[in-house]
């Protein structure tokens, strides 16, 4: 269940953060809507770490429908194998 709080709740800060760790963010809301999320560090860097993933996955599939792509052997050869 997701752990919501009003930014209020900041000005005891050192409770919020003490209700955050990998994958359980504390959404903070502000006049009764969501407009913040707070996030583990390390969560933070796998989300990143996943989007920048996805963006070349992305960008690569985008090049095979384009015919940009290379063989095997060149592969290789580029890595030197």
């Amino acid at each position: 269940m997701p752990n919501i709080r009003p930014v209020s709740d900041l000005r005891n800060y050192s409770e919020v953060l003490r209700d955050i760790s990998v994958d359980e963010p504390v959404f903070l809301t502000k006049n009764g809507r969501g407009r913040y999320a707070i996030v583990d560090m390390e969560e933070y860097e796998k989300t990143k770490a996943t989007i920048k993933l996805m963006s070349k996955l992305s960008e690569a599939e985008q090049s095979v429908k384009n015919g940009e792509w290379i063989s095997g052997e060149d592969v290789k050869k580029e890595l030197g194998i």
